[in-house]
Order: structure tokens, then C-alpha cells, then sequence
């Protein structure tokens, strides 16, 4: 194993209470993670674990650890996850690289905190500086989306993801739009702006969802924590289309009050 993902497993650990039910996430610092949980459950640990993508629910499966499904009477302890950038100054996340944005957004929601494990390349000053931006699609609504976003002001430029020459579809049965960008000055703008569009399920954003984030380099790991969830200061709006009522609206009141007159 990669002495950074072994580091990573390792410190993550700490933040599995025994006898927990915690939330899997998907990338190769969960997997390294999944590996050492699976050895901690067969020296005594008990925990259920609740997987995000299938890949990690069979990982999981073969290593021994227990699994669970989401109750909404029993939020889960954490979740451990990986991301693809991380912005240091705000926990600021792009997931879905791997393509289980939705699951991990649910699962993230339900936990009491999210633990992130990335290495230090995935560290960046803005959001987009990498260049990708996933977006699951419903595929009922693939042309229309993709001319949506396209509409929106800033260049991007949304792509299907294909996998082995075919159209990547997620456990969902969704599409996901990789979506090339520059680095973004306001990303809670854009994510408004993504979730607006009829047919847009879910974006790789994760704003304000990360309390801890473990960075690996060099085989040592350092935290980065969070205060309080981050809530954005800025929003730029943009009007893509404006919808102009073809005549005036005629308010008609019933049951209006006896002697309350309506003038003024």
C-alpha cells in the first residue's frame, strides 16, 4: 500500500468510535482506508459500515466489515471519503471524479461529520484549478442540460463521461457531465446556477460539508479542521433566460372580510 494512503487509513481510524455506524465513501484513500478497517473488525472493532458506490459496498463485503443501510432514526457517527480538490482556506470540496457524487452527498448529510483523506496534490488556491467539474444529469434531460450549462457565462464546457468506449451511467442510472473550467471565483454562484437547470441531479460541489480534511505527504498526515460549515459571502447572479408574463396577473379575492375595505 502507498505509505500516504497507509498514513491516511491509519489516522482516519481515529475517528471510528466503536460499535458506530459510519458512512464509506468511494477513491483510493477509502479503499486504503476499507483495507485497514477490515483488519481493525477482525481484531474486535464493531462498526456497520453504509457504502456509497457498489464498488465500495463489494470491497467491503470481502473484507468482512458489516454493512448497513441509511436509517433516518440513527444518523450515522461519520463519513469517510476522499475528495479530488480541496480548498485548505475554506474545506471547500469537488467530489464525483469517481462518479458517486449523489450517494456521497446523501451519506455526508446523514453523518454528524464528514473526515476527508486526500494527498497534498489535490490541494488547490480555487476550486476548478484541476479542471473538472462533475454533474449528474437525468438522461431524459441530457441535450437540454448540456445546453443549459453551456448558456451559462464563464466557458464551460460540459462533456458526457464515457468508461470502456461506452456512456458512463452512475448507480443511479444517471449521466454525469465532466464539465472542463477555469477556477472559480464563485462557486456557490455556479452551483446555484447547476441546480437550477431542470434535469440537474446533483454537481461534484460540496460547499461547507467538511469538518476535518487529512492531508497526507511524505508519509505524515496533518488536519485541516473546520469551525463552523462555511456558507458563502458572495453570490454573483446571472439571468440566463427572463420570462416576461404575457398580461397583467387579476388578484380575485373571496370571502374578503365584511367592512374591510380593499382601498387604500
Amino acid at each position: 500500500m502507498d505509505t500516504n494512503f497507509a498514513a491516511l487509513a491509519v489516522k482516519a481510524l481515529e475517528w471510528v468510535p466503536d460499535g458506530a455506524r459510519i458512512g464509506l465513501g468511494s477513491g483510493r484513500t477509502t479503499e486504503a482506508f476499507l483495507q485497514v478497517l477490515g483488519e481493525r473488525v477482525r481484531q474486535g472493532l464493531r462498526i456497520r459500515g453504509v457504502p456509497t458506490p457498489s464498488g465500495s459496498a463489494r470491497l467491503a463485503q470481502d473484507l468482512g466489515i458489516p454493512l448497513d443501510t441509511l436509517d433516518p432514526d440513527e444518523p450515522l457517527a461519520v463519513t469517510i471519503d476522499g475528495a479530488d480538490e480541496v480548498e485548505p482556506k475554506t474545506l471547500n470540496l469537488i467530489k464525483g471524479w469517481g462518479g458517486a457524487l449523489v450517494r456521497e452527498r446523501i451519506v455526508a448529510a446523514a453523518a454528524r461529520k464528514q473526515v476527508i483523506l486526500v494527498t497534498r496534490d489535490k490541494l488547490v488556491d480555487r476550486l476548478g484549478q484541476r479542471g473538472k467539474l462533475p454533474v449528474e444529469v437525468n438522461p431524459f434531460a441530457v441535450a437540454f442540460v448540456r445546453r443549459r450549462i453551456e448558456q451559462i457565462p464563464g466557458g464551460i464546457r460540459p462533456e458526457p463521461r464515457h468508461k470502456d468506449g461506452q456512456v458512463f451511467v452512475t448507480d443511479n442510472g444517471n449521466w454525469i457531465f465532466d464539465c472542463a473550467l477555469r477556477p472559480l471565483d464563485d462557486p456557490a454562484g455556479l452551483e446555484a446556477l447547476l441546480r437550477a437547470i431542470p434535469g440537474v441531479v446533483d454537481t461534484g460541489l460540496f460547499l461547507g460539508t467538511a469538518a476535518v480534511v487529512l492531508v497526507a505527504e511524505g508519509g505524515k498526515v496533518r488536519e485541516l479542521r473546520s469551525a463552523r460549515p462555511q456558507a458563502a459571502t458572495h453570490h454573483t447572479v446571472y439571468v440566463v433566460e427572463a420570462v416576461v408574463p404575457p398580461r397583467p396577473v387579476q388578484l380575485v379575492w373571496k370571502n374578503w372580510p365584511r367592512g374591510l375595505s380593499t382601498r387604500s
